[in-house]
């Protein structure tokens, strides 16, 4: 074996370092991983208070010498595993987050194992290769427009900020303004248009591009939260219309059929922040949600939340791949530049994870017929969630279409003291939000994981504490 040192290490620093000690890490690492995975459903979703207290032993100075590998991992192990949120038990309904599948789990090792920077195919052809498959393989799942361009990025946040780093570039260029060189000093006025009821991670990113969280005109919503398209501003090529396909609380769409078409005609670049509800097109139960959002300029959305790719994966989309390039690409005269499709020009990062790879396994391993069941089958929980929750007498105040619920248990003050025990339970956990004035729990169910037993054992978990 070629990693293995004929010579042993003759100081603590060498063992560490030794290509034989990384093998010998590595098989620890695994049979730890498989005991964590085979005890994860028998422990509580949330960590215990006794658990986190633990954590304290991680902390403390930096130690002057270096410290054995193996007593690290088992430092990790002995006082990490135990603090963590178990979300790969499939009772974990919080913040829209999916589980890992397997393929992709395994894959992220073998990632870390290469240690490849996936900034130039120079310096790793399979990672380049396998994301521009990848995301081709992601378009036609979310039947977008051949010839879309994209990027592989750290999740919906930096989706929505390369995308609409795109679209300001387009805009600017078509006012003759060179935005990358010359900034927004004195630039020409662009509009953005949002939904009252636009996701944050997107108004951060139009924060970070310097156009403002607060200078943007927002447009009412319905009872659902989606878009009136009858209350739209006057658009025009100078204004970026950002839509929304799923929204965080209740899963609605905005009405992509009824507002794209004029917004097109009239010369506005369409964003979409679809983080999770662009993945209902991989399935053709649920597809007709989606209808008109492939008029639009470009979208965002995740891989770790439907596509269950594991942390971190987030995917930015432009039917324009030059307007994408325009605003990402960096030269410099040591860069080997391949004519093929090189990853850096199409990131924010120059340095980065090859996070493509795992995306590819994901889908890989699941296909269109898997990817359409993850889509199907976390959206029949969803329903019986719901369904569940209504006939014990309690309030489900979204409509059900994907795989959000909003479930209120009576006063804000009693829903926030359910979802208290709920968590303190430990058999499932779900979070709260304030909905239209309404303090509700969110049950977001994104894991490839959870099975039927998993619905029941939360609903009567849920119940309990509701009586209680």
């Amino acid at each position: 074996m070629p990693w293995v040192s004929e010579t042993p290490p003759t100081s603590a620093a060498e063992a560490a370092s030794s290509p034989c000690t990384s093998i010998v890490v590595l098989q620890d690492a695994a049979q730890d991983a498989v005991a964590y995975l085979e005890g994860v459903d028998d422990r509580p979703v949330a960590p215990t208070a006794e658990a986190i207290a633990g954590l304290e032993a991680l902390r403390g100075a930096l130690p002057e010498a270096p410290t054995d590998p193996r007593a690290v991992l088992e430092m990790l192990d002995r006082f990490g595993s135990p603090a963590t949120v178990a979300k790969n038990s499939g009772r974990y309904f919080g913040y829209v987050n999916g589980g890992c599948l397997p393929a992709a789990m395994a894959a992220a090792w073998l990632v870390s194992t290469w240690d490849q920077n996936a900034s130039f195919r120079v310096q790793s052809p399979v990672a380049a290769t396998l994301e521009e498959t990848a995301l081709e393989w992601v378009r036609e799942l979310l039947c977008l427009p051949a010839g879309t361009g994209g990027a592989v990025v750290t999740g919906a946040t930096m989706a929505n900020f390369s995308a609409l780093a795109a679209a300001r570039h387009a805009m600017y260029a078509r006012a003759g303004w060179d935005v990358e060189n010359d900034g927004l000093f004195g630039a020409p006025e662009i509009a953005v248009v949002v939904g009252e009821e636009a996701h944050p991670s997107m108004l951060k990113a139009l924060g970070l591009l310097g156009m403002g969280r607060n200078r943007v005109v927002r447009v009412p919503v319905d009872r659902q939260g989606r878009m009136r398209a009858d209350a739209l501003p006057h658009l025009d090529e100078r204004t970026i219309l950002c839509l929304q396909a799923g929204n965080v609380n209740t899963g609605a769409f905005d009405p992509a059929a009824a507002i794209c078409p004029a917004a097109r005609e009239a010369g506005a670049w369409i964003h979409v922040d679809g983080a999770f509800g662009l993945w209902a097109a991989a399935s053709a139960r649920y597809r007709h949600l989606t209808r008109g959002f492939e008029l639009a300029d470009s979208w965002a959305t995740d891989g770790h939340k439907w596509p269950n790719v594991g942390y971190d994966c987030g995917l930015a989309l432009v039917r324009d791949a030059a307007d994408l390039r325009a605003s990402m690409s960096i030269d410099a005269p040591y860069l080997v530049l391949a004519e093929q499709r090189e990853p850096a020009h199409y990131t924010p990062e120059f340095s980065r994870r090859a996070r493509g790879v795992e995306l590819w396994a994901a889908l890989r391993s699941v296909g269109r017929s898997g990817m359409a069941q993850i889509v199907e089958r976390t959206c029949s929980h969803a329903r019986r969630f719901a369904d569940g929750l209504r006939a014990a007498g309690y309030e489900i105040l979204n409509d059900v279409v994907i795989n959000q619920v909003l479930v209120s248990f009576g006063s804000g003050e009693k829903t926030l003291r359910t979802i208290e025990r709920i968590q303190q339970d430990g058999t499932c956990w779900c979070g709260s939000t304030v909905w239209q004035g309404h303090t509700a729990m969110r049950i977001s169910v994104s894991s490839w994981a959870t099975t039927e037993d998993d619905v029941e054992r939360s609903l009567a978990a849920m119940l309990r504490a509701a009586q209680d």
